[in-house]
């Protein structure tokens, strides 16, 4: 726990980008634990890096050695700053997070490594089934005049999804089999 106590001591909670390259490179026996969700992780992460969804941190976070710290990782900072709320109200000592996420990380310059065979990115998903479906309706429309309803519906999703952040095409998407990580996938799997 020294080491825990002196990591905790030396650092803030938010590390920018170039102070984690620097502890990784100095052997800090770190754990980065990336809270994304498996088409995200697939698709880009710091190398050594492990998935730990947000949704699924807290049941899975006996995996995690609470002698070592602990740096949190998402995309921006917000799941990472939920992760590091999580992470301490379970006792956790030392929990950092990577300022300004992966984007920060890949601006500045440093290495990312990706799945051979990685997803699209799930809001390019979005986008191409709702162009889809857009097309879909409009063109039957042509024949059967009421299928014109489904590019209403659609559009009307889109809306809603840009007003309120959630968005339900891209929570079914998610779970389609091409977005779920494969049975002994490495290092890119859930478990």
């Amino acid at each position: 726990m020294g080491n825990l106590t002196n990591f905790t001591n030396k650092y803030k909670q938010n590390l920018a980008p170039s102070e984690l390259r620097a502890l990784l490179a100095q052997g800090e026996p770190l754990q980065l634990v990336d809270v994304r969700e498996h088409i995200e992780f697939a698709s880009g992460r710091i190398p050594g890096a492990r998935l730990v969804p947000l949704g699924e941190l807290q049941r899975r976070a006996v995996e995690l050695d609470r002698s070592r710290p602990v740096v949190c990782i998402c995309r921006s900072g917000k799941r990472s700053a939920q992760a590091v709320e999580k992470l301490a109200t379970l006792d956790f000592e030392g929990i950092q997070q990577l300022d300004g996420g992966l984007l920060a990380w890949e601006q500045a310059g440093f290495p990312v490594e990706k799945d051979q065979r990685a997803p699209w990115a799930l809001e390019r998903q979005v986008r191409l089934a709702a162009g889809l479906l857009v097309l879909t309706g409009l063109s039957f429309s042509l024949i059967w005049p009421a299928a014109i309803v489904l590019s209403w519906f659609v559009a009307t999703g889109l809306v809603f999804a840009g007003l309120t952040d959630w968005c339900g095409m891209g929570l079914l998407l998610a779970r389609m089999p091409w977005n779920r990580p494969a049975r002994g996938c490495g290092t890119s799997c859930r478990a």
